[in-house]
């Protein structure tokens, strides 16, 4: 459960370290040993130095729980007394026989004498992105394995740091929860430095992963008597980390925060770390599981936008039959069967209520943008031949439109088509007759790649690869498009461009889903993002719909895999337009 706690660890002001923290009789001790890790792909031309403890209790036999402190040295001093505080505290069973691994930040060598080193540790820590994830995941931890026997589950690793280390070590957690469940975080630089002032934001909005934070903070850091606010450009560090805490218990979190007197040091920090460790492995080996807020059900909670509005903890992604050579395009017909595409394999496939999926129709000419019409057939784009095709219920094939690139489809209940031609930029328009015409071509959507029709059928919603801000566009008698906004605005990857948008879909209340790069972020009627739905797993997005009998289950593309999740929300179809409520102001 989440706490609040000021300084009762110790008496204010009395941060001595205490018997866990110094060397004790009769106890055994571990090993460390001191290595150097090669330049690699992530930080190429830095080694890194780095130590590993050994618990005298160490079985090889048996893989071996392990935390990661950055800053390494630091926690190896007298300060910390990392090593002294493992053997106290697994001595007693307080901890598991877990390795300790110390990993400094690396420095670029300057090529001579008359030029200055590139010291990397702002860039390896304080960095929002996964670079340093995969850091640890694909160099660090595998040269540790080959010379101890680390365990593979996340529930056994935890990861810490002080200052910007602690930003480092949360955001390692934060991108790879499969990787890391437990955070230690002391004097968290968690402000306006280099994104980390973003991450309560995103806490709040993100569902929540099964990550357990202890945060730890002075209430003198970066503080004077004549600048109460704070002297650094950064912000306030005792604020932020009182912000960051907010948001993980706002998002039902297992989080603890201790506010002390100090500064900008470890003082209270390396007299807290026992009790701290304790606290962050207690209940070991429990895994460590989401569950949603308990305030959920109570007064005054509001859930409007919320992301536990959308899913449930309890209710995670499956997958849908096997792995394909490529997925796309889930859409699902009046019986709730749902279809989806294997374009590279010229594939369509369907899959009934129980999940059970059969072919549904070979060499479709890599037939992808599959949407069900209001005349029960199941329309789809065949970019290579350039045309728009339909299919009935035992795969008759009639063509709709020539001479189409569309990479979507929507469709209305008159019998309309809107598509898009991503490489042209624009948007088109087949009526209920034939006659096709474009319908788009403002070029301020620079990379339109999916369509939704609102649940009322009045606005067609146009996703962009691209940018950040994806389009609503109000539909004209004529089927035209008029009064176009860049409406929808979605989060975008730290270190790309392009926002990965792949997919759009409505639910009946009017809210819009995105596949994106960062996972499925929906919005309010009103344009703004509430949440993000994680992926299913580590992979990028391609297309996501509501479908099933009662449109209660979210579907999504992922690589070559598709996978379904019971919502709390319901979607909408093209033959059953609804007018959603008024949106919230």
């Amino acid at each position: 459960m989440a706490l609040l706690c000021s300084a009762s660890l110790v008496l204010a002001e009395d941060y001595v370290l205490g018997p866990d923290s110094q060397p004790q009789p009769n106890v055994p001790k571990g090993v460390v040993t001191r290595y150097t890790l090669a330049p690699g792909k992530y930080y190429p031309g830095v080694p890194h130095t780095y130590s590993v403890y050994v618990p005298a209790q160490y079985n090889a036999a048996k893989p071996a729980p392990f935390m990661i402190y950055l800053d390494g040295s630091g926690a190896l001093g007298n300060g910390q007394r990392v090593p002294v505080v493992f053997d106290n505290l697994i001595a007693k069973g307080d901890l598991p026989p877990l390795v300790g691994i110390f990993i400094d930040p690396g420095v670029l060598p300057a090529l001579s004498d008359d030029a200055q080193s590139r010291y990397e540790r702002i860039f390896e820590y304080d960095n929002i992105s996964d670079r340093f994830s995969h850091f640890l995941e694909d160099e660090l931890i595998p040269a540790v394995g080959k010379k101890v026997n680390l365990s593979a589950n996340p529930d056994d690793h935890a990861i810490a740091g002080v200052s910007t280390g602690a930003v480092g070590a949360f955001v390692a957690a934060w991108h790879r929860p499969d990787m890391f469940h437990r955070v230690l975080s002391f004097i968290g630089t968690f402000v306006s430095l280099k994104g980390a002032d973003t991450l309560p934001a995103a806490i709040r909005r993100t569902e929540p992963k099964p990550l357990r934070v202890f945060l730890q903070a002075g209430k003198n850091d970066h503080l004077s008597p004549e600048q109460p606010f704070g002297v650094f450009y950064g912000g306030s560090w005792p604020m932020n980390n009182r912000v960051m805490y907010e948001a993980l218990q706002f998002g039902g979190y297992d989080v603890k925060f201790v506010l002390g007197d100090e500064g900008h040091n470890m003082k209270q920090g390396g007299a807290i770390m026992p009790e701290a460790l304790r606290w962050l492995w207690r209940g070991y080996p429990n895994p460590i599981t989401v569950y949603e807020p308990p305030a959920m059900n109570s007064a005054g909670w509001e859930p409007r936008g919320q992301v536990y509005s959308v899913v449930s903890a309890a209710k995670p992604w499956e997958q849908v039959g096997e792995t394909y050579k490529s997925v796309a395009s889930p859409a699902s017909d009046k019986d709730g069967n749902v279809y989806f595409a294997d374009p590279v394999a010229s594939r369509i496939y369907k899959s009934d209520a129980a999940g059970k999926v059969t072919l549904f129709k070979e060499n479709t000419g890599g037939a992808l943008a599959l949407r069900v019409g209001a005349d029960g057939r199941l329309y789809a784009s065949q970019p290579g031949r350039k045309r728009i095709v339909s299919y009935g219920s035992a795969g008759d094939e009639k063509q709709i439109a020539a001479g189409v690139e569309a990479s979507d489809l929507a469709l209305t209940a008159k019998g309309g088509i809107y598509f898009t031609d991503t490489a042209a930029k624009t948007v088109g328009f087949v009526d209920a007759k034939g006659q096709r015409r474009v319908v788009y071509s403002g070029g301020e959507i620079e990379k339109p790649v999916a369509l939704s029709l609102s649940p009322d059928q009045a606005m067609l919603i146009v996703g962009d690869a691209q940018l950040r801000f994806n389009w609503s566009l109000q539909i004209a008698k004529d089927g035209g498009l008029i009064n176009g906004e860049p409406f929808f605005r979605v989060d975008m990857p730290e270190i790309s461009p392009a926002s990965g948008v792949a997919g759009v879909a409505v639910d009946n209340i009017g809210q819009v889903y995105f596949a994106t790069a960062l996972g499925i972020q929906y919005c309010e009627q009103n344009g703004r993002c509430a949440g993000i739905v994680s992926k299913p797993e580590r992979g990028t997005l391609s297309n996501i719909a509501f479908a099933g009998k009662d449109l209660d289950w979210l579907y999504v593309a992922e690589g070559t895999k598709l996978f379904r999740r019971a919502v709390k929300q319901r979607g909408v179809t093209a033959w059953a337009p609804v007018k959603a409520p008024k949106p919230p102001l």
